[in-house]
């Protein structure tokens, strides 16, 4: 029987993300994954700030920015009364060059090391397939389905089955990762419900190729254009689009022709082929529990939300990194058993109040449906859509704000604190480098000024760097010792340590 330190059950970019992860810690894994390539739905079309952060940690940022939206392309989210009518009112988001400039101009530590990107999840996935199968730890195999386990205090035994030829094996692991969806087997193996709302709206989507630019971004480049009817999506500002929008009612949805319900929407003929086209619900939904024995859940498996915010996949993308670190300092022996208890009692919270945050988002486009239905003047319309935001692409609170330690952040605003269990603010440093390039790849001390660092060097029982901080920015991290986690957040700090290892049980038991 194969013997593997943990099981990934799940190809997509939370599962993905977590392999490579372990594997930067020098963790071997195994991951499986039903279908035989990365996905063809665009599903997501948002990767935010706090996601390229670790995505830079983890080596990858630079070639999935490569297969995305150019980086001069601006983020615009743009309500229009129709593509043949006129743009009421146009939020204005800066595009990935113009965001780096204010980050280097602001430098108070508000802003995230990496500005967002626009792609979608058929991009991401090859290029996150291709950094795990190119890894000696990694071993990833597509057309491979995850069947079934059964754990005891050493392990887990699992059952996969190559979905080709029908063969069937077992392995034995430590650890066993569940990041395998919505209808989780894993989630449902270990008898986890889900608390919620589930089929909340019916959505249908048509990913369609077109070169007509100047009907289908008639008003110029814009991330979305919306109506109260949907959302047309620019997956690459070239020819490839999503149309998320409702099924008409009283139609049988299964026979809807996906060229009338497009052609219908955009209000022309137009040259296009398309792609995939589908019905589907949105849910609001959270897993009970995040843990079972030896068994983790990750991603949408954890937790499923309407797609207002982008929360869905960067959610998952955090709980991949956390669980990763998490796992891979318990196997390697420098954490207790504890540790391990923690990822539930953090990532779940932040499960949660993304739920909350993706909800309050769609009951602004529900009020904005409703002004479409009651306003007929279209200068009224877009003075009241104006009012209302769009906290949807603004929530910088809930992207970097969310904390380990109970305190519930503004959701819109972001304050940067040291508080332990707060991300640490990024800044950048005297002679032009970035202070988060300067971060170790498992723990690191910044030590301002003359503190003396000694306690902790000589008490840690997990890799350390130590970084040197003498610069202007040192008040923004509020105290002379910060001790940081591998996945960026604050594990602790203070103006002097008097007990190193009191610090370190806490940190890692």
């Amino acid at each position: 029987m194969k013997k593997i330190p943990v099981l990934i059950a799940g190809g997509g970019p939370v599962g993905m993300t977590l392999a490579r992860t372990l594997a930067s810690f020098g963790i071997r894994c195994l991951l499986v994954e039903r279908n035989a390539s990365t996905t063809r739905h665009p599903k997501m079309d948002i990767t935010n700030g706090r996601s390229m952060e670790l995505f830079r940690r983890l080596g990858v940022v630079e070639k999935l920015r490569a297969v995305a939206v150019p980086e001069e392309n601006n983020f615009d989210v743009s309500w229009i009364t129709s593509l043949t009518g006129r743009e009421l009112h146009r939020f204005r988001y800066p595009s990935v060059i113009e965001k780096r400039a204010e980050i280097l101009a602001r430098n108070d530590g508000t802003q995230p090391r990496e500005p967002a990107m626009r792609v979608s999840q058929v991009m991401i996935e090859p290029v996150l397939q291709a950094a795990i199968l190119n890894h000696p730890l990694v071993d990833a195999r597509w057309g491979v389905a995850f069947e079934d386990f059964e754990q005891d205090a050493d392990g887990v035994t699992a059952t996969l089955r190559t979905v080709e030829t029908g063969a069937t094996e077992q392995v034995r692991c430590d650890f066993l990762a569940g990041c395998d969806g919505g209808s989780s087997i894993v989630r449902d193996k270990l008898g986890i419900g889900l608390e919620g709302r589930a089929a909340v709206a019916h959505r249908y989507m048509i990913h369609f190729r077109s070169d007509a630019r100047d009907i289908l971004q008639a008003f110029g480049v814009a991330w979305h254009y919306q109506t109260a009817r949907g959302t047309l999506i620019a997956q690459d500002d070239k020819d490839t689009w999503t149309l998320q929008t409702r099924p008409p009612p009283g139609v049988d949805v299964p026979n809807l022709d996906p060229d009338a319900v497009l052609e219908a929407w955009v209000g022309r003929p137009f040259a296009r082929e398309i792609l995939v086209a589908n019905p589907w619900f949105t849910h609001l939904l959270l897993a009970e529990r995040y843990r079972g024995g030896r068994v983790f859940l990750a991603g949408d498996s954890a937790h499923q939300y309407i797609p207002t915010g982008g929360y869905g996949m960067n959610t998952g993308i955090g709980d991949a990194v956390d669980l990763g670190w998490k796992l891979a300092a318990t196997l390697k022996g420098y954490a207790g058993p504890g540790l391990l208890g923690s990822y539930e009692a953090e990532r779940r919270p932040v499960g949660h109040r993304n739920r909350l945050a993706s909800e309050r988002h769609t009951g602004v486009r529900i009020k904005i449906g409703e002004l479409y239905e009651r306003i007929a003047d279209p200068d009224v319309l877009a003075r009241e859509i104006a009012a209302l935001g769009n906290a949807e692409n603004e929530s910088w609170g809930v992207e970097f704000g969310y904390r380990y330690d109970g305190v519930e952040p503004d959701p819109v605003k972001y304050e940067p604190t040291t508080a332990p269990g707060a991300r640490l603010p990024s800044t950048f440093l005297r002679d032009g480098s970035a202070l988060y390039d300067r971060l170790g790849p498992w723990f690191t001390l910044l030590v301002f000024g003359n503190a003396d660092p000694s306690p902790l060097i000589d008490a840690a029982p997990a890799p350390l760097d130590i970084v040197m901080v003498d610069d202007p920015v040192a008040p923004i991290y509020e105290a002379r010792l910060v001790l940081v986690r591998p996945d960026t957040h604050v594990a602790w700090r203070g103006n002097a340590c008097a007990d190193g290892r009191a610090v370190w049980r806490q940190v890692l038991a």
